[in-house]
Protein backbone atom coordinates (compact mmCIF):
# COMPACT_ATOMS: atom_id res chain seq x y z
CA UNK A 1 0.00 0.00 0.00
CA UNK A 2 1.43 3.50 -0.99
CA UNK A 3 2.53 5.61 1.94
CA UNK A 4 -0.48 8.24 1.17
CA UNK A 5 -3.88 7.40 -0.09
CA UNK A 6 -5.44 9.65 -2.85
CA UNK A 7 -7.31 11.25 -0.09
CA UNK A 8 -4.21 12.15 2.29
CA UNK A 9 -1.60 12.84 -0.17
CA UNK A 10 -3.24 16.20 -0.84
CA UNK A 11 -3.63 17.66 2.63
CA UNK A 12 -0.18 16.16 2.29
CA UNK A 13 1.40 18.11 0.51
CA UNK A 14 -0.46 21.17 1.16
CA UNK A 15 1.21 21.19 5.00
CA UNK A 16 5.13 20.12 3.16
CA UNK A 17 4.43 22.91 1.19
CA UNK A 18 3.97 24.96 3.46
CA UNK A 19 6.57 23.78 6.19
CA UNK A 20 9.07 25.21 3.46
CA UNK A 21 8.06 28.91 3.21
CA UNK A 22 9.77 30.43 6.01
CA UNK A 23 12.77 28.52 6.83
CA UNK A 24 14.85 30.39 4.45
CA UNK A 25 13.96 33.68 6.69
CA UNK A 26 13.52 31.99 10.41
CA UNK A 27 17.41 30.59 10.05
CA UNK A 28 18.89 33.94 9.20
CA UNK A 29 18.13 35.34 12.85
CA UNK A 30 19.98 32.66 15.51
CA UNK A 31 23.20 33.16 13.19
CA UNK A 32 23.16 37.14 12.08
CA UNK A 33 25.66 38.08 14.72
CA UNK A 34 28.16 35.18 13.06
CA UNK A 35 26.61 36.11 9.46
CA UNK A 36 27.46 39.79 9.92
CA UNK A 37 31.26 38.46 11.12
CA UNK A 38 32.04 37.09 8.41
CA UNK A 39 30.40 38.70 5.81
CA UNK A 40 30.78 42.54 7.26
CA UNK A 41 27.19 42.96 6.47
CA UNK A 42 25.92 45.75 8.35
CA UNK A 43 22.78 46.06 10.50
CA UNK A 44 20.73 48.10 7.91
CA UNK A 45 22.48 45.23 5.47
CA UNK A 46 21.36 42.23 7.78
CA UNK A 47 17.62 43.89 7.87
CA UNK A 48 17.19 43.43 3.91
CA UNK A 49 17.89 39.49 4.40
CA UNK A 50 14.12 39.61 5.97
CA UNK A 51 12.94 42.88 4.57
CA UNK A 52 13.95 42.03 1.02
CA UNK A 53 12.36 38.66 0.70
CA UNK A 54 9.06 39.92 2.52
CA UNK A 55 8.83 43.43 0.42
CA UNK A 56 8.96 40.95 -2.57
CA UNK A 57 6.42 38.70 -1.55
CA UNK A 58 4.45 41.98 -1.09
CA UNK A 59 4.99 42.78 -4.69
CA UNK A 60 4.28 39.43 -6.09
CA UNK A 61 1.10 39.22 -4.10
CA UNK A 62 -0.03 42.48 -5.85
CA UNK A 63 -0.36 40.60 -9.17
CA UNK A 64 -1.97 37.39 -7.79
CA UNK A 65 -4.56 37.29 -10.37
CA UNK A 66 -2.04 37.58 -13.09
CA UNK A 67 0.19 34.92 -11.76
CA UNK A 68 -2.89 32.70 -11.49
CA UNK A 69 -3.80 33.16 -15.46
CA UNK A 70 -0.57 32.91 -16.49
CA UNK A 71 0.38 29.87 -14.58
CA UNK A 72 -2.26 28.07 -12.96
CA UNK A 73 -2.68 27.49 -9.18
CA UNK A 74 -0.78 23.74 -9.32
CA UNK A 75 1.82 24.73 -11.77
CA UNK A 76 2.61 27.97 -9.82
CA UNK A 77 2.81 26.58 -6.69
CA UNK A 78 5.66 24.39 -8.04
CA UNK A 79 7.25 26.75 -9.83
CA UNK A 80 7.64 28.75 -5.99
CA UNK A 81 9.19 25.46 -4.65
CA UNK A 82 12.02 24.79 -7.27
CA UNK A 83 12.58 28.98 -6.63
CA UNK A 84 12.79 28.09 -2.93
CA UNK A 85 14.66 25.04 -3.22
CA UNK A 86 17.31 27.16 -5.47
CA UNK A 87 17.24 30.05 -3.15
CA UNK A 88 18.33 27.52 0.31
CA UNK A 89 20.64 25.97 -2.01
CA UNK A 90 22.43 28.53 -3.29
CA UNK A 91 23.05 30.12 0.36
CA UNK A 92 25.17 26.20 0.29
CA UNK A 93 27.22 26.60 -2.44
CA UNK A 94 28.24 30.83 -2.58
CA UNK A 95 28.12 31.49 1.30
CA UNK A 96 28.59 35.28 0.73
CA UNK A 97 26.88 38.64 1.41
CA UNK A 98 25.52 38.92 -2.48
CA UNK A 99 24.81 36.02 -2.63
CA UNK A 100 22.76 36.27 0.93
CA UNK A 101 20.92 39.15 -1.05
CA UNK A 102 20.22 37.28 -4.22
CA UNK A 103 18.93 34.73 -2.54
CA UNK A 104 17.00 36.55 -0.53
CA UNK A 105 15.24 38.21 -3.67
CA UNK A 106 14.97 34.59 -5.34
CA UNK A 107 13.58 33.16 -2.17
CA UNK A 108 10.76 35.59 -1.83
CA UNK A 109 9.65 35.46 -4.94
CA UNK A 110 9.05 31.65 -4.44
CA UNK A 111 7.41 32.24 -1.37
CA UNK A 112 4.95 35.12 -2.80
CA UNK A 113 4.09 32.69 -5.59
CA UNK A 114 3.43 29.76 -3.61
CA UNK A 115 1.44 32.33 -0.82
CA UNK A 116 -0.13 33.81 -3.68
CA UNK A 117 -1.91 30.72 -4.79
CA UNK A 118 -2.67 28.29 -2.08
CA UNK A 119 -5.78 29.91 -0.82
CA UNK A 120 -7.38 29.71 -4.01
CA UNK A 121 -6.33 25.94 -4.00
CA UNK A 122 -7.41 25.70 -0.65
CA UNK A 123 -10.72 26.83 -1.39
CA UNK A 124 -11.82 25.22 -4.49
CA UNK A 125 -10.56 21.77 -3.26
CA UNK A 126 -12.56 22.22 0.30
CA UNK A 127 -15.43 24.57 0.10
CA UNK A 128 -17.22 24.93 3.27
CA UNK A 129 -14.31 23.07 5.33
CA UNK A 130 -11.34 25.72 3.92
CA UNK A 131 -11.28 27.70 6.84
CA UNK A 132 -9.81 25.03 8.91
CA UNK A 133 -7.64 23.78 6.26
CA UNK A 134 -6.61 27.04 6.36
CA UNK A 135 -5.81 27.07 9.56
CA UNK A 136 -3.70 23.84 9.11
CA UNK A 137 -2.17 25.06 6.10
CA UNK A 138 -0.63 28.60 8.21
CA UNK A 139 0.07 26.48 11.19
CA UNK A 140 2.38 24.39 9.01
CA UNK A 141 4.34 27.89 7.66
CA UNK A 142 4.94 28.32 11.67
CA UNK A 143 5.96 25.37 11.87
CA UNK A 144 8.61 25.19 9.09
CA UNK A 145 9.90 28.30 10.88
CA UNK A 146 9.78 26.57 14.50
CA UNK A 147 12.16 23.63 12.87
CA UNK A 148 14.66 25.95 11.16
CA UNK A 149 15.49 28.36 14.46
CA UNK A 150 15.83 25.15 16.68
CA UNK A 151 17.85 23.61 14.15
CA UNK A 152 20.07 25.71 12.56
CA UNK A 153 21.92 27.52 15.47
CA UNK A 154 22.79 23.53 16.43
CA UNK A 155 24.03 22.72 13.11
CA UNK A 156 25.85 25.54 12.53
CA UNK A 157 29.10 25.05 15.10
CA UNK A 158 29.03 21.65 13.58
CA UNK A 159 29.05 22.59 9.90
CA UNK A 160 29.20 26.00 9.36
CA UNK A 161 26.15 28.65 9.24
CA UNK A 162 26.36 28.21 5.11
CA UNK A 163 25.23 24.69 5.74
CA UNK A 164 22.59 25.71 8.47
CA UNK A 165 21.14 27.91 5.94
CA UNK A 166 21.54 25.95 2.62
CA UNK A 167 20.04 22.54 3.91
CA UNK A 168 16.70 23.84 4.06
CA UNK A 169 17.13 23.01 -0.01
CA UNK A 170 16.20 19.30 1.04
CA UNK A 171 12.73 19.53 2.17
CA UNK A 172 12.22 22.09 -0.27
CA UNK A 173 12.83 19.34 -2.93
CA UNK A 174 10.90 16.64 -1.13
CA UNK A 175 7.99 18.81 -1.05
CA UNK A 176 7.97 19.84 -4.81
CA UNK A 177 7.62 15.85 -5.11
CA UNK A 178 5.46 15.73 -3.14
CA UNK A 179 3.38 18.24 -4.77
CA UNK A 180 3.99 17.08 -8.45
CA UNK A 181 2.40 13.64 -7.41
CA UNK A 182 -0.44 15.37 -5.65
CA UNK A 183 -0.53 17.35 -8.94
CA UNK A 184 -0.54 14.32 -10.75
CA UNK A 185 -3.59 12.85 -8.75
CA UNK A 186 -5.72 15.06 -8.63
CA UNK A 187 -5.49 14.98 -12.30
CA UNK A 188 -6.46 11.84 -12.57
CA UNK A 189 -9.09 12.13 -9.88
CA UNK A 190 -11.01 14.87 -11.34
CA UNK A 191 -10.14 14.71 -14.93
CA UNK A 192 -13.85 15.90 -15.22
CA UNK A 193 -13.41 18.75 -13.51
CA UNK A 194 -12.20 22.33 -13.70
CA UNK A 195 -8.98 22.76 -12.31
CA UNK A 196 -9.56 24.97 -8.82
CA UNK A 197 -9.38 28.74 -9.04
CA UNK A 198 -8.39 28.81 -12.54
CA UNK A 199 -10.97 30.67 -13.90
CA UNK A 200 -10.39 34.41 -12.74
CA UNK A 201 -13.93 35.01 -12.73
CA UNK A 202 -15.27 38.91 -12.30
CA UNK A 203 -12.28 40.76 -11.17
CA UNK A 204 -12.58 42.69 -7.84
CA UNK A 205 -11.54 46.64 -7.57
CA UNK A 206 -10.08 46.17 -4.18
CA UNK A 207 -8.06 49.19 -4.47
CA UNK A 208 -11.61 51.28 -4.21
CA UNK A 209 -13.08 48.85 -1.43
CA UNK A 210 -12.57 50.41 2.30
CA UNK A 211 -13.13 47.00 3.62
CA UNK A 212 -10.02 45.58 1.68
CA UNK A 213 -7.77 48.47 3.19
CA UNK A 214 -8.75 47.01 7.04
CA UNK A 215 -7.88 43.90 5.95
CA UNK A 216 -4.74 44.72 4.33
CA UNK A 217 -3.65 46.98 7.56
CA UNK A 218 -4.38 44.38 10.01
CA UNK A 219 -2.99 41.77 7.97
CA UNK A 220 0.22 43.75 7.68
CA UNK A 221 0.60 44.63 11.10
CA UNK A 222 -0.05 41.65 12.31
CA UNK A 223 2.70 40.14 10.04
CA UNK A 224 4.36 42.67 11.54
CA UNK A 225 4.85 41.77 14.36
CA UNK A 226 6.14 38.18 13.00
CA UNK A 227 8.90 39.16 11.01
CA UNK A 228 10.03 42.13 13.49
CA UNK A 229 10.15 38.81 16.10
CA UNK A 230 12.05 36.85 13.32
CA UNK A 231 14.95 39.16 12.57
CA UNK A 232 15.60 40.60 15.73
CA UNK A 233 14.92 38.57 18.73
CA UNK A 234 17.73 36.37 18.43
CA UNK A 235 19.97 39.16 17.80
CA UNK A 236 18.15 41.24 20.91
CA UNK A 237 19.33 38.56 23.09
CA UNK A 238 22.48 37.59 21.85
CA UNK A 239 23.27 41.43 22.76
CA UNK A 240 22.13 41.39 26.24
CA UNK A 241 24.61 38.25 26.97
CA UNK A 242 23.14 35.01 25.06
CA UNK A 243 24.95 32.36 23.35
CA UNK A 244 23.60 32.10 19.54
CA UNK A 245 21.89 28.67 20.70
CA UNK A 246 20.12 30.00 23.50
CA UNK A 247 18.29 32.77 21.22
CA UNK A 248 17.35 30.46 18.68
CA UNK A 249 15.86 28.08 21.51
CA UNK A 250 14.12 31.33 22.82
CA UNK A 251 12.80 31.97 18.62
CA UNK A 252 11.57 28.23 18.61
CA UNK A 253 9.78 28.90 22.10
CA UNK A 254 7.82 31.56 20.24
CA UNK A 255 7.64 29.66 16.75
CA UNK A 256 6.22 26.59 19.17
CA UNK A 257 3.53 28.97 20.66
CA UNK A 258 2.49 29.91 17.38
CA UNK A 259 2.12 26.12 16.14
CA UNK A 260 -0.03 25.52 19.26
CA UNK A 261 -2.03 28.27 18.70
CA UNK A 262 -2.45 28.10 14.74
CA UNK A 263 -4.03 24.40 15.52
CA UNK A 264 -6.24 25.66 18.09
CA UNK A 265 -7.94 28.17 15.94
CA UNK A 266 -7.85 25.48 13.51
CA UNK A 267 -10.06 23.49 15.69
CA UNK A 268 -12.32 26.48 16.71
CA UNK A 269 -12.45 29.12 13.79
CA UNK A 270 -15.86 27.05 12.45
CA UNK A 271 -17.25 27.73 15.67
CA UNK A 272 -17.29 31.74 15.63
CA UNK A 273 -19.69 33.63 13.12
CA UNK A 274 -17.27 36.77 15.01
CA UNK A 275 -14.22 36.38 14.35
CA UNK A 276 -13.18 38.94 16.66
CA UNK A 277 -13.58 36.93 20.00
CA UNK A 278 -10.50 35.19 18.67
CA UNK A 279 -8.77 38.08 17.40
CA UNK A 280 -9.01 40.32 20.50
CA UNK A 281 -7.39 37.47 22.90
CA UNK A 282 -5.01 36.84 20.33
CA UNK A 283 -3.89 40.73 20.42
CA UNK A 284 -3.91 40.79 23.85
CA UNK A 285 -1.69 38.11 24.15
CA UNK A 286 0.99 40.15 21.76
CA UNK A 287 0.41 43.35 23.99
CA UNK A 288 1.52 41.63 26.94
CA UNK A 289 4.83 39.65 25.38
CA UNK A 290 5.91 42.90 23.88
CA UNK A 291 5.39 45.05 27.46
CA UNK A 292 7.26 41.55 28.84
CA UNK A 293 10.12 42.45 26.27
CA UNK A 294 10.83 45.84 26.77
CA UNK A 295 10.03 46.05 30.39
CA UNK A 296 11.72 43.02 31.79
CA UNK A 297 13.60 41.35 28.96
CA UNK A 298 16.17 38.93 31.11
CA UNK A 299 13.51 37.86 34.24
CA UNK A 300 10.36 37.26 31.25
CA UNK A 301 12.34 36.48 28.27
CA UNK A 302 10.40 32.98 28.60
CA UNK A 303 7.00 34.37 28.96
CA UNK A 304 7.31 36.79 26.84
CA UNK A 305 8.10 34.04 23.46
CA UNK A 306 4.98 32.31 24.97
CA UNK A 307 2.70 35.48 24.53
CA UNK A 308 4.76 36.94 21.75
CA UNK A 309 3.98 33.26 19.87
CA UNK A 310 0.55 32.91 20.87
CA UNK A 311 -0.75 36.19 19.75
CA UNK A 312 1.45 35.99 16.41
CA UNK A 313 0.21 32.31 16.01
CA UNK A 314 -3.43 33.46 16.15
CA UNK A 315 -3.58 36.26 14.81
CA UNK A 316 -1.84 35.04 11.32
CA UNK A 317 -4.11 32.41 10.30
CA UNK A 318 -7.30 34.50 11.42
CA UNK A 319 -6.09 37.15 9.07
CA UNK A 320 -5.93 35.41 6.55
CA UNK A 321 -9.45 33.25 6.80
CA UNK A 322 -10.82 36.47 8.03
CA UNK A 323 -9.62 37.98 4.22
CA UNK A 324 -10.65 34.10 2.38
CA UNK A 325 -14.09 34.78 3.67
CA UNK A 326 -14.88 37.77 2.01
CA UNK A 327 -14.86 35.61 -1.52
CA UNK A 328 -18.02 34.44 -3.33
CA UNK A 329 -15.48 31.95 -4.80
CA UNK A 330 -12.16 30.33 -5.25
CA UNK A 331 -10.82 33.17 -7.63
CA UNK A 332 -11.93 36.00 -5.84
CA UNK A 333 -11.14 34.63 -2.44
CA UNK A 334 -7.79 34.21 -4.43
CA UNK A 335 -7.94 37.55 -5.58
CA UNK A 336 -8.65 39.55 -1.86
CA UNK A 337 -5.81 37.29 -0.09
CA UNK A 338 -3.69 38.30 -2.45
CA UNK A 339 -4.74 42.00 -2.23
CA UNK A 340 -4.64 42.02 1.38
CA UNK A 341 -0.82 39.89 1.95
CA UNK A 342 0.53 42.17 -1.25
CA UNK A 343 -0.22 45.02 0.56
CA UNK A 344 0.25 43.82 3.82
CA UNK A 345 4.01 42.13 3.24
CA UNK A 346 4.92 45.26 1.98
CA UNK A 347 3.80 47.11 5.46
CA UNK A 348 5.35 44.32 7.45
CA UNK A 349 8.76 44.36 5.59
CA UNK A 350 8.94 47.98 7.22
CA UNK A 351 9.01 46.78 10.60
CA UNK A 352 12.05 44.73 10.49
CA UNK A 353 14.22 47.22 8.53
CA UNK A 354 13.27 50.10 10.62
CA UNK A 355 14.62 48.03 13.12
CA UNK A 356 17.57 47.69 11.85
CA UNK A 357 18.19 51.32 11.42
CA UNK A 358 17.35 51.72 14.80
CA UNK A 359 20.06 49.14 16.11
CA UNK A 360 22.34 50.71 13.57
CA UNK A 361 22.03 54.02 14.97
CA UNK A 362 20.69 53.55 18.63
CA UNK A 363 22.51 50.07 19.39
CA UNK A 364 19.25 49.15 21.03
CA UNK A 365 16.27 46.96 19.40
CA UNK A 366 13.77 48.01 22.46
CA UNK A 367 12.39 51.19 20.72
CA UNK A 368 11.26 48.83 17.86
CA UNK A 369 9.28 46.62 20.85
CA UNK A 370 7.64 49.73 21.73
CA UNK A 371 6.58 51.38 18.52
CA UNK A 372 4.88 47.50 17.98
CA UNK A 373 3.66 47.61 21.47
CA UNK A 374 1.56 50.84 20.25
CA UNK A 375 0.62 49.37 16.92
CA UNK A 376 -1.21 46.63 18.98
CA UNK A 377 -4.28 49.59 19.52
CA UNK A 378 -4.38 50.04 16.09
CA UNK A 379 -4.84 46.09 15.57
CA UNK A 380 -7.60 46.22 18.11
CA UNK A 381 -9.01 49.49 16.73
CA UNK A 382 -9.45 47.23 12.99
CA UNK A 383 -10.02 44.40 14.70
CA UNK A 384 -13.55 45.79 16.24
CA UNK A 385 -14.46 47.27 12.90
CA UNK A 386 -14.62 43.61 11.60
CA UNK A 387 -18.49 43.18 12.70
CA UNK A 388 -20.31 40.27 11.06
CA UNK A 389 -22.96 41.08 8.56
CA UNK A 390 -21.50 44.40 7.42
CA UNK A 391 -20.91 44.15 3.88
CA UNK A 392 -17.42 44.19 1.28
CA UNK A 393 -18.19 46.99 -1.30
CA UNK A 394 -16.30 45.80 -3.72
CA UNK A 395 -17.08 47.71 -7.27
CA UNK A 396 -17.99 44.90 -9.78
CA UNK A 397 -20.45 44.18 -12.63
CA UNK A 398 -22.39 41.96 -10.79
CA UNK A 399 -23.05 42.42 -6.91
CA UNK A 400 -22.17 39.96 -4.05
CA UNK A 401 -25.02 37.91 -3.10
CA UNK A 402 -26.58 38.86 0.44
CA UNK A 403 -25.52 35.17 2.12
CA UNK A 404 -21.98 36.06 1.28
CA UNK A 405 -19.72 32.79 1.97
CA UNK A 406 -18.58 30.61 4.94
CA UNK A 407 -21.64 31.95 7.57
CA UNK A 408 -21.55 35.21 5.99
CA UNK A 409 -19.49 38.12 5.22
CA UNK A 410 -17.25 39.57 7.51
Amino acid sequence: MPPFSGRTLFPAAILLVGLNLRPLLASVGPLLDTIQHDTALGDTGASLLTAVPVMLMGLCLLGTGRVQALLGPHTGILLGMVLIATACLGRLIVPDAPMLIGTAILGGMGIATVQALMPAVIRGHYGARAAGMMGLYSTAIMGGALLASFASPRIAPHGGWPVALGLWGGPALLGMGLWQGARLSQARTQASRQTPGQTPGHPLQLRRSPRAWTLLFFFGLGTGAYTLVLAWLPPYYTRLGWSSAAAGTLLSLVTLAEVVAGIAVSFRVNRFHDRRPLLFPAIGALLAGLLCLTLAPLALAWLAAILVGTGIGALFPLSLIVAMDHGEDPAQAGQIVGFVQGGGYLLAALLPFGAGIMRAHLSDLAPAWWLMTGLCGVLAILAARLRPGERLFLPRSDPLPAHGVANGLL
